[in-house]
């Protein structure tokens, strides 16, 4: 069979089924892979503390999956591996890429340009007391996988950032790499030995900082279908510079993308067949990958969005964790929905015109049923015109 020859100019509307179909919203998810590998596909999923429906890393494979299990999500990050002999291997870990995630294992020698530069990072915002990094290994060493707070507490005060020695130290050898967080437990980072935890053939810091750079500039175009040198840059946070050094090398080829104004660059597996299927309508974590990177998300969806948790109150615009919401490849709406009960409750609503009303209503009714809650209740819907025409959709799919 032969390959067609790479596209070069896409309009775009082709950039925007790229995207779409490479973070894995247009087409048949791969549902025996499941939840590693929706991990595995993305190659970085954000996590945060905000739980409002779930906490985000639990929505990004529900967006692609549907109601998949929660505690099925944990576990798919979480639970080792039970073939060979033991002891049994993590399928993830949490290190610092795009901001605080979830990467496949076999990422971890990718980031060794980054534990490098920890380890010769001169200064710091945390003091650490002398010999408190030494006692938290030889404790872990000694005890296996603990939290901050089975280590000697995690903090001095009540304050989120008045860490206590024990807490700075494993932080510091995580970043190291010498630690690793094999998992969550109550939303408590629990470490372990990174020799421990790590396969084998993986632990190694063995790729120069260049190879690590080229590796995840090309997972990072492949996780984005087409990308600007910002977006690719943003996806694992390197620098402009970092970019520019090995892109050439990166198996991603040059296009230009109609609007975009700046050069791209896509993966050329994405270019070798248009991306066709069956679009999702879901609601979407502030945090998700596809949506991560405001600046793009403007750029392809024509959709400007900002997470308001962090806004005061009496100047949020579309609520405190207000979802977006994808349907038939564009971003229709906004809900910023809370719980009550078993009553998934949408304190508002942003309608994109009367078609978006079809569409909020099918995100709300698939979400409500994930969480367990037996209503929908509209609070606010911003354009007053589109409130009955919701409120009817809404009664008949409750039925």
């Amino acid at each position: 069979m032969t390959t067609a020859r790479p596209t070069t100019d896409l309009s775009a509307d082709e950039a925007r089924r790229i995207a779409l179909r490479a973070q894995g919203f247009l087409g048949t998810p791969n549902r025996r892979a499941g939840v590693r590998g929706i991990l595995r596909h993305l190659g970085a999923i954000q996590l945060d503390t905000i739980s409002v429906l779930a906490r985000s890393h639990e929505l990004i494979p529900y967006a692609r999956l549907g109601a998949v299990g929660r505690k099925t999500v944990e576990s798919a990050y979480w639970k080792p591996a039970a073939v060979g002999a033991p002891p049994a291997r993590p399928h993830a870990f949490e290190y610092w890429s795009h901001a605080a995630c979830i990467l496949p294992i076999e990422e971890w020698p990718h980031f060794a340009f980054r534990r490098r530069a920890y380890r010769s990072r001169p200064q710091w915002n945390h003091e650490l007391p002398d010999g408190t990094y030494d006692q938290v290994i030889k404790q872990l060493r000694t005890e296996g996988p603990l939290t901050a707070t089975e280590l000697g507490g995690a903090k001095r005060t009540s304050e989120w950032w008045d860490w206590s020695g024990t807490k700075v130290a494993v932080e510091r050898a995580l970043m190291y790499g010498e630690v690793v967080c094999v998992e969550r437990r109550g939303w408590k980072r629990v470490y372990d030995l990174a020799e421990r935890a790590v396969p084998e053939a993986l632990l190694h810091d063995e790729l120069d900082d260049t190879e690590c750079l080229r590796r995840l500039v090309r997972l990072a175009g492949q996780s984005l279908g087409v990308g600007t040198r910002a977006d690719i840059a943003d996806y694992h946070r390197l620098r402009g510079e970092q970019v520019d050094a090995v892109i050439a090398e990166s198996g991603l080829v040059p296009v230009t993308v109609e609007g975009w104004g700046k050069p791209a660059w896509a993966d050329p597996a994405a270019l070798e067949t248009p991306p066709r299927g069956r679009h999702r309508t879901t609601l979407l974590s502030p945090f998700d990958s596809l949506i991560w990177e405001r600046a793009r998300t403007e750029r392809i969806f024509g959709f400007t969005h900002r997470l308001e948790a962090y806004v005061p109150k009496q100047k949020r615009v579309y609520g405190y964790f207000a979802m977006p919401v994808l349907s038939g490849g564009h971003l229709v709406g906004r809900v910023d929905p809370a719980r009550e009960g078993r009553t998934l409750v949408a304190r508002q609503v942003t309608l994109d015109g009367p078609k978006a009303v079809p569409a909020v209503v099918q995100a709300l009714i698939e979400a409500a049923s994930w969480v367990d809650c037996t209503n929908v209740r509209v609070e606010r819907v911003d354009a007053p015109d589109l409130r009955e025409p919701l409120a009817r959709e809404l009664a008949r799919a409750l039925g």
